[in-house]
């Protein structure tokens, strides 16, 4: 039996009652959670193994495979995610071995990653706790007060070229190879970061040695790169979009922020597959152990929550131009409109 939540005046939902209400969803399925990985992993390994065969031999249009193959890469990301919040498999030692050996193809050190992913959900929305694990956003006060060094500095970290481009890069290849951010956390984020480095660098040897630097390159780079875009576009995209929801102090309520300061990003449902229903994501910020596979029955059961925060993809694409939160509009404008409003 379903329970319905909606407020009795107007048509969003109780957010005090969420809690309660999602537990009913956060058993995952032994058999439903493998098969999700090897339908996601066995076709990864077969586009790469499939490329890397048309490149050797010089088939250069076997460099197409490295699109979808990508898209499967963003999956890995999903189900490593879901391990991370305990939501794939009941025991948090399969969870945990699991993501690891995720992490060694996603480039994503587990333990040092789930440590700072934490941190972003017990902060979402939140403007006295930001820094970890979430999109640098400045409030048009703060952006204000900075001298010109420092609004160009912003307006370069915010640029869709950055952003989308050498961003990613920089992240999935050379930052998770050090535990910034947590550099004096213990040792933990440090044995996570080498291990995986290390997890890596032997199969990235072997397969140099096998079929060439340049031809290894060739296939993974691309589909390297095109993941990592699509990882942090919708890492972007899930909480930055106009009518999100941040405040500071009393304020802030988790569950509120939750709701409102997270997206459902509507995406086709090809789309929704490969990236493992993570557009369902304020369901996700405010039930982080429900398994991916089950968002699509909370949506299903509560129908109040379909239109909460709803992006479309073509919504989406507008996004890209805020970057500042107007404290008094309650709303993220665009350096245009911060200007204007001036």
């Amino acid at each position: 039996m379903n329970i319905n939540i909606a407020d009795q005046v107007g048509t969003e939902p109780k957010t005090r009652s969420w809690t309660a209400v999602l537990a009913q969803y956060r058993q995952p399925s032994p058999i439903r959670s493998t098969v999700e990985i090897v339908i996601t992993a066995l076709p990864f390994a077969t586009l790469w193994a499939l490329t890397a065969l048309a490149v050797v031999n010089g088939y250069w249009w076997g460099l197409l495979l490295t699109i979808p193959a990508a898209g499967f890469l963003v999956r890995l990301f999903i189900l490593q995610h879901d391990c991370g919040h305990g939501a794939l498999f009941a025991r948090r030692s399969i969870n945990d071995w699991t993501g690891r050996v995720i992490g060694v193809f996603t480039l994503t050190p587990y333990d040092y990653w789930r440590r700072t992913h934490a941190v972003h959900h017990a902060t979402a929305g939140n403007l006295d706790k930001r820094g970890i694990g979430d999109v640098k956003t400045l409030t048009v006060g703060e952006y204000r007060a900075l001298s010109w060094w420092g609004r160009a500095r912003y307006r370069l970290y915010r640029h869709p070229l950055v952003m989308f481009g050498l961003g990613p890069a920089w992240l999935f290849i050379c930052q998770y190879r050090l535990p910034f951010g947590l550099m004096r956390a213990g040792v933990q984020p440090w044995t996570s970061t080498i291990a995986t480095n290390l997890g890596v660098a032997l199969p990235v040897a072997g397969l140099m040695w096998l079929m060439g630097v340049g031809p290894f390159l060739i296939v993974q780079l691309p589909i390297t790169l095109m993941a990592a875009t699509a990882g942090v576009w919708l890492f972007y995209v899930q909480h930055q979009f106009e009518e999100t929801h941040w405040s500071e102090g009393d304020d802030w309520n988790f569950q509120h922020a939750a709701l409102h300061g997270s997206s459902h990003y509507d995406l086709p449902f090809p789309l929704r597959w490969i990236t493992g229903n993570i557009g369902i994501h304020h369901v996700h910020h405010l039930a982080a152990k429900v398994p991916f596979y089950r968002l699509p029955e909370v949506l299903r059961d509560h129908p109040d929550l379909r239109d909460t925060s709803r992006i479309t993809f073509l919504q989406s694409l507008s996004c890209v131009k805020l970057v500042l939160w107007d404290e008094s509009a309650k709303r993220l404008v665009s350096f245009r409109e911060a200007r204007t409003a001036t």
